[in-house]
Parts: C-alpha cells; sequence; structure tokens
C-alpha cells in the first residue's frame, strides 16, 4: 500500500492556496484516500467569493460529469438483475432509437447514411453509439445538436432522447470514441428498464444504500447556503461565468452532468469502487462487474478529441490508463478516473491503492487544475 509524504501534502496544500490567493478559483475541496480509508481532507478558500465564508466540508457543488460514473454502476447493477443487457440494442428500451441514421458531410452537405447495426446500451457506456455533444465539434451533425438546444432542463430525461434520436448520428455505432449525451440516453434506459424515474432510482439503489445523503439532481431550499459559487466573471478571459443554476429543480435528470453532491457523498462512491461493489459489509455490485467495468472497452476503436490522452481508453463510465507511459501527467497501469466540466475531478489507483478528488468550480480553469492535482497527489506517494 502506498504511503504519503508530509511534506508533499503540505506542497500541496500550499500550491492550491496560492492559486486562491492569486484569484484562480474561489476556493476548493482535496481529498486523497489510501488504503480505503480517507487521509487527506482540506477545505480551503471560500465557498463563495462574493461573501466571506470558509470552504465548509459540506459544501455542495455541481458535479457535472462526475454524474456519468454513477450512472453507469446503476445500469451496470439493473444488468445484474437481469433487467436489462448490454449485447441489447438501444432500441428496446428506447423505441425511438431504431429508426436513426448517421449524417457524412460530403462536398458541402449532409448526407444520411443507413446504419451497420444498431447502437447498444454496451454503446452507450463506451460513448461508441455514435452521439456526440454539441461543444466537441463543429461539424454540420454538431451544428444540429447547437440548434436543437439540448441543455434545455425543462424536458424530461424521456423527452431528451426522443429528441437526440431525431438528430444524425456522427460516426457508425462501434467504430469511434467520441465524447457524447451518450449518458443522457443511458439515464432514460435506466428509467426505461427500473420502472422508475432516474433520480428515484439512484436514490434507491445507490445513495441510500452508500449513505449519500447529499447527492442528487435537487437539493432542500434550506440547504442552498451551502452550495459552492464560482467567480462571477473567469479570472482569465473576464467573460461571465455561466453554470448551471443549483437552485432550481429540473425536469430533466441528467444521467450525463445533472448530479449536486458533496465531497463526503462521493467518497462513499470512491470507496464503493476501490473496495470492487462493498463497502461495510454490504455489497451493492459484484466484484467481477467492478473488474470488467473498469477495464478498457475501446481496443482499437478510433478516437476523437482530446479528452482522452495519449495511452488510455475506457472503460463502462471512465477512462482507463493502458500504461505507465505515453501519458502527460503520472498514474499506473489501471488507474481510472473522469471530472466534470464545472472543475471536479477524481481518480482510482488500485495498484497504489490510492483514491484522490478535487472539487471546485472554476469551469474555464478546470484542465489546469485536474492536471496540476495529479501531480500533487503522486508527487506526495513514497
Amino acid at each position: 500500500m502506498a504511503h504519503l509524504n508530509n511534506t508533499a501534502l503540505a506542497r500541496m496544500r500550499h500550491v492550491l492556496q496560492d492559486h486562491i490567493a492569486a484569484g484562480r478559483i474561489p476556493g476548493a475541496i482535496a481529498v486523497i484516500g489510501k488504503g480505503g480509508q480517507v487521509d487527506t481532507f482540506e477545505t480551503l478558500g471560500r465557498r463563495d467569493p462574493a461573501g466571506d465564508q470558509p470552504m465548509p466540508p459540506d459544501a455542495i457543488f455541481r458535479i457535472y460529469s462526475m454524474t456519468k460514473p454513477i450512472v453507469s454502476l446503476a445500469a451496470l447493477m439493473l444488468a445484474e438483475e437481469g433487467k436489462l443487457s448490454l449485447v441489447d440494442p438501444v432500441a428496446k428500451y428506447l423505441p425511438e432509437f431504431g429508426s436513426v441514421q448517421v449524417g457524412e458531410e460530403r462536398n458541402g452537405t449532409l448526407e444520411l447514411q443507413p446504419l451497420a447495426r444498431p447502437p447498444t446500451v454496451h454503446d452507450l457506456l463506451r460513448h461508441t453509439a455514435g452521439l456526440s455533444y454539441e461543444f466537441v465539434g463543429n461539424g454540420p451533425v454538431h451544428k444540429e445538436y447547437q440548434a436543437a438546444n439540448l441543455p434545455d432542463r425543462t424536458r424530461t430525461s424521456a423527452e431528451h432522447a426522443r429528441l437526440l434520436a431525431t438528430l444524425p448520428l456522427v460516426a457508425q455505432p462501434g467504430t469511434r470514441w467520441e465524447y457524447s449525451r451518450a449518458t443522457d440516453v443511458l439515464g432514460a434506459v435506466v428509467e426505461a428498464a427500473s420502472g422508475q424515474p432516474l433520480g428515484q432510482h439512484l436514490q434507491q439503489a445507490i445513495f441510500a444504500p452508500l449513505g449519500m445523503r447529499d447527492t442528487g439532481f435537487s437539493i432542500p431550499q434550506d440547504q442552498f447556503n451551502r452550495i459552492v459559487e464560482p467567480f462571477a466573471k473567469c479570472p482569465d478571459s473576464g467573460a461571465p461565468v455561466v453554470m448551471m443554476d443549483a437552485r432550481v429543480v429540473p425536469k430533466f435528470e441528467s444521467g450525463g452532468g445533472g448530479l449536486l453532491s458533496t465531497a463526503g457523498d462521493y467518497v462513499r462512491f470512491l470507496q464503493l469502487m476501490r473496495n470492487m461493489g462493498r463497502l461495510e459489509g454490504q455489497r451493492l455490485v459484484s466484484r467481477k462487474t467492478i473488474e470488467w467495468m473498469t477495464s478498457d472497452h475501446l481496443g482499437s476503436a478510433m478516437v476523437t478529441g482530446d479528452l482522452l490522452p495519449p495511452g488510455h481508453g475506457f472503460g463502462l463510465g471512465f477512462a482507463v490508463r493502458r500504461g505507465s507511459g505515453l501519458g502527460p501527467q503520472p498514474g499506473s497501469p489501471g488507474m481510472y478516473f473522469w471530472s466534470g466540466i464545472g472543475g471536479t475531478s477524481f481518480f482510482i489507483d488500485p495498484q497504489e491503492d490510492v483514491f484522490a478528488m478535487l472539487l471546485t468550480q472554476a469551469p474555464n480553469q478546470r484542465i489546469y487544475f485536474r492536471n496540476l492535482f495529479r501531480h500533487l497527489v503522486y508527487a506526495a506517494l513514497e
């Protein structure tokens, strides 16, 4: 088991404090665990830059895409119960996906092509379904995504999926990894397979058993004073910082990015993963499912964009490191991780038996601090 160097931990704290003092981020919570237990829990800076309240340990963050691993786990738990199968076409649960087509740009125009095979639940989990995000490109299909106003939170999860099914795919299913709204669609699949709204199912299957009391798609009004806020303007560009309104109860329970959570709650999820599906004597999911979930599922599939660094693949809800080299940050083969667009990130390194998480609300600085934090944590390993 890895040991942590106290001098390096103090340096990590000072580096983050220096960035807070320089006005790069308003505040943060940094967590490091070893051997399945929390070793370091640092609350830094302010909860809201417009006020003077120090960052509280139970602060509530918009975790955005750190929702994806939780919803992916919920789907795999349903698979263990025999309520869905990863080889199933998405259309088995959401019939509207039975008529999707692939959009190909030819001579400046968008041409629709038939599917070589239908997208499956497995494709949703590993982002190879041919779906995309409106912000990852500017091709003709991405422009259709942009025109559809997909972030609208007044649609239900099922309505959101039906809208996505009217848009062309960017690639044939199974041929390419493209970060996408696939986990939003997976959330609708979970609803169909479980017979429950996504938030209700997550509460029953994961949050209540793990004691994640402050995690959900909305929070009570009397807890609004715990919400972490970003700077009003980006410290780099000066542009207004726009984030999801954490005070609104959305109709759209986004499986890809809608959850609010705390450091203490998300640590419970990380501990469950580190313990291969068990926490405090309670097993939620089998050891083999966690092993399978955190293995590379891409193989030779083409990867687009720069979200997956060199030397990395993707599992069922997580990026997975394939080897010690190639990547621009240190790490071990088998380490898995993900992050949120609002400035939250985590990783679990089974080889070193370490997990770590940085929570802040600084969308435009997220990549810098995600990379910095990982370097600082690995620098503390003995």
